[in-house]
């Protein structure tokens, strides 16, 4: 009992270690609340109106210390797609599709603050030597130009100002804090593919105001830049998207990612689909929202890696760690998970005394098996002998006419041999082995 619990520690840990090493960089992906509409918001006309009850999300890529987001970006075997039950907001005057093309000042307009963007990191262009960058509204403490009195108060001039909802799901109101803070390090290179009309400019996605929008699939998207890190070394979370919805949120993300291994920068793809075919590729399920939810506790037959959040009923077969090998002489049918270092046979028992492990292999036990049983072109012959002994078995058919006979001088404790039955027709056999410890006979049938 004390070597299974010993294993099954063993091999529950290498689980977790493993999958903590395939997440390393990417440590989890968040998508905040960041605001719900509420009537008065839905009275503005200027940017074509927000319906009220709209959610505004924010989604973070949070990232170890030192890791750099590089690119957002979708290919054929790893689709980039973000879609809503209903259309995205866009602001039709003052909304862009990068974040990093606002004015400070703009946020401040009606609703142009709710508008549907991506982005790495940047929120603002920069502004002699300041920039914006996106931050969780719960680490923001440098207050809010965002929402009530900063706000105009849009097309109907709310005296009170638009963006005031304290909706309790969204945290902090943007009246005390705007999710937005100055980084100095400020990405270059942005480059952008699958967005944008090469040739016009206009954006026709759901990241534009020219057609209402429910879904981006893309298998040729990018957005990249040089590199960006999250305004807070310590958490280091990169806000990528800015979403306003009604509907109900779904995405799959992808990321290229850059670290340091012994010092040497390094790059990483993080993809939300399990379609690994590089070795620089990581399958992560945080990438996918929302979360697959299933079994996962590794103590039951039914978990995966997928699953990063529990679902009740799911976990339904718990894990037995045993030796499966049924030629083996420890041999558990009430395992159903194999550990090959738990498995004895003679001569071999990892280290361990086979005698205890397998008593019946001394004294005076003798038997055998056949299997499988009925049996088609081969067969498997399994002895467990009490002492190393000559061994013979015969195969004979109903007239008791020998078909096939073996002898082995000083066969093992637990003998096997795989006897080839092809040129025998279909119908039932006796098979006798005979040792020092005696005979034995059993029939099979060959079909």
């Amino acid at each position: 009992m004390i070597k299974h619990f010993i294993y099954k520690f063993t091999l529950v840990a290498l689980v977790i270690c493993n999958c903590n090493l395939a997440f390393a960089q990417l440590e989890k992906v968040i998508v905040e609340r960041y605001y719900v509409s509420d009537a008065n918001d839905a009275t503005d006309t200027f940017g074509g109106g927000v319906p009220e009850g709209s959610v505004t999300y924010r989604i973070y890529i949070d990232m170890t210390p030192g890791s750099v987001l590089k690119s957002l970006y979708g290919d054929a075997l790893h689709p980039f797609s973000i879609s809503s039950t209903e259309s995205f907001f866009n602001h039709e005057t003052d909304g862009q599709t990068f974040a990093k093309e606002f004015i400070k000042n703009r946020y401040s307009e009606n609703t142009v603050a709710l508008d549907t963007w991506l982005t790495l990191g940047q929120t603002t262009k920069k502004q002699g030597n300041i920039t914006y960058f996106g931050i969780l509204k719960d680490q923001d403490v440098n207050g809010t130009f965002i929402g009530g009195i900063n706000n105009d108060g849009g097309s109907a001039e709310i005296a009170t100002g638009l963006l005031i909802n304290d909706d309790i799901s969204c945290g902090q109101p943007l009246t005390i804090a705007d999710g937005m803070d100055t980084l100095v390090a400020t990405p270059s290179d942005w480059f952008s593919n699958g967005i944008l009309d090469f040739v016009s400019g206009n954006d026709s996605t759901i990241f534009g105001s020219l057609v209402d929008g429910t879904e981006l699939y893309s298998e040729s998207f990018s957005l990249s830049a040089t590199g960006v890190v999250g305004v807070i070394a310590d958490s280091n979370q990169v806000i990528v998207a800015q979403l306003t919805t009604k509907g109900d949120l779904s995405f799959i993300l992808n990321l290229e990612i850059e670290y340091e291994v012994n010092g040497v920068p390094t790059t990483f793809f993080y993809v939300g689909t399990n379609n690994i075919t590089m070795p620089n590729e990581v399958y992560s399920p945080y990438l996918t929202y929302p979360a697959l939810c299933g079994c996962n506790d590794p103590n039951y037959l039914e978990y995966s890696p997928a699953f990063i959040c529990g679902e009740a009923g799911s976990c339904v077969t718990p894990v037995v760690l045993g030796c499966t090998d049924s030629l083996a002489c420890n041999f558990d049918p009430t395992a159903n998970t194999n550990v090959s270092e738990l498995c004895c046979y003679p001569g071999w028992c990892n280290n361990r005394n086979l005698e205890e492990v397998c008593p019946q292999l001394k004294g005076n036990s003798f038997d055998f098996t056949v299997f499988p049983n009925p049996a088609s072109d081969m067969m498997t012959l399994n002895v467990i002998n009490g002492v190393t002994s000559d061994l013979t078995y015969i195969i004979y058919n109903s007239y008791g006419t020998i078909l096939k006979q073996r002898t082995m001088s000083q066969a093992p404790l637990n003998f096997s041999d795989v006897i080839d039955l092809s040129d025998i027709t279909p119908g039932m056999y006796s098979v006798k082995v005979m040792t020092d410890q005696g005979e034995q006979h059993k029939l099979f049938v060959r079909l």
